[in-house]
């Protein structure tokens, strides 16, 4: 999903935004802007697009287990997010949350805001017949639980980069290295959820970086206590299910990660996961870049990148980051339209 590109983590489409007050409506300009710059920075990164783009022919060569595996890494991904907002809104329906997510995730790929793909999820959702106020705590816990998840993911990739493990060729040594990031996931979010210790130590850590690296007029406070209430927030709204809610999130990262790992497979790269762990950091960094939808270009150009770096051919990454983005981005577009259409016929319109 990038969690569902991720345009954000898992691939919500963005935590819904709350109305604007009449009189304080966006102003046209900052949408024509928007387009603008959005439209130069394809034209600049169109050249890496079309190197990802013309790698497809490389596709005839893939290992297909691997390939077909790496589909059904980010159907299992889909599926962990949509038990994470089951849980999280409190039901046991599976049909609008799960169309309404890949409704909301196929217009965030399509614009490039993620905001209109959270408010349309939002809209479905209510429509369906959930509570507003508790669809918005529930769906902002939820991006909150995401984002927490992804994360972790630079600080879990340190001891394989110390170990220097590799992606062995055998698919059962693969599923070892996937289900590894998933219990280091949801042992680091138990920790988190449950102890106050370790997030205030997160927080002074990254307050006293912060405030070293970077020259500002005022220095940074509060940062832990900034964490800890935001960590309430996301409990008092899970309630006593945050364990499975947990797992689920864990889930949909950790899946997602490990398609990127089997698109690799597929093409016959072996390159550290360690660093094929950071490359999908990056790449999940650079899918919120609201110029382009999606992260459009920014994440094929960075991906390529970054796995390069981690060891892979330039041939080999450009397929790889292809297999990955079709798993990915391109094949949720047409099933959150028929999501959608299905959401629609289910859930008719209400006439007055």
């Amino acid at each position: 999903m990038t969690a569902r590109d991720s345009d954000d983590p898992g691939g919500s489409g963005g935590a819904p935004q709350p109305e604007r007050p009449e009189g304080r409506r966006q102003p046209w300009w900052s949408s024509v802007a928007l387009l603008v710059f959005g439209g130069i920075a394809i034209y600049v990164l169109l050249p890496s697009l079309m190197q990802v783009f013309g790698a497809w022919k490389s596709l005839s060569n893939v290992v297909w287990p691997f390939a077909v595996l790496a589909v059904v890494c980010e159907v299992a991904s889909f599926v962990s997010l949509w038990e994470l907002e089951r849980i999280v809104l409190g039901t046991r329906r599976w049909f609008p949350v799960a169309a309404a997510q890949l409704s909301g995730n196929a217009l965030s790929h399509v614009v490039p805001s993620p905001a209109p793909g959270g408010a349309l999820e939002m809209s479905m959702l209510v429509r369906a017949g959930f509570d507003p106020g508790r669809t918005a705590a529930a769906l902002t816990a939820s991006t909150g639980l995401q984002w927490a998840t992804t994360a972790v993911l630079p600080a879990l990739a340190l001891p394989a980069i110390l170990g220097g493990a590799r992606v062995d060729r055998r698919l059962d040594v693969a599923a070892y290295l996937g289900a590894i990031v998933l219990i280091a996931l949801i042992a680091v979010g138990t920790l988190a959820l449950a102890f106050d210790g370790p997030l205030r130590l997160l927080g002074r850590t990254a307050q006293a970086l912060l405030n070293a690296t970077v020259r500002r007029s005022r220095p940074i406070s509060g940062l832990p206590e900034k964490l800890l209430q935001d960590r309430d927030v996301i409990r008092e709204t899970l309630g006593a299910r945050w364990p499975a809610a947990l797992t689920a999130a864990a889930g949909s990262t950790g899946f997602d990660y490990f398609a990127l790992l089997c698109a690799l497979r597929a093409v016959g790269a072996e390159p550290r996961p360690s660093l094929v762990l950071l490359a999908y950091v990056a790449a999940e960094l650079l899918a919120l870049v609201p110029l382009t939808p999606g992260g459009l270009g920014f994440v094929e150009a960075g991906l390529v990148g970054t796995l390069t770096v981690a060891g892979v051919s330039s041939s080999s990454a450009l397929a790889a980051t292809l297999l990955y983005r079709i798993a990915g981005y391109w094949l949720p577009l047409p099933a959150g339209a028929l999501a959608y259409l299905l959401f629609r016929h289910r859930y008719p319109e209400r006439q007055e």
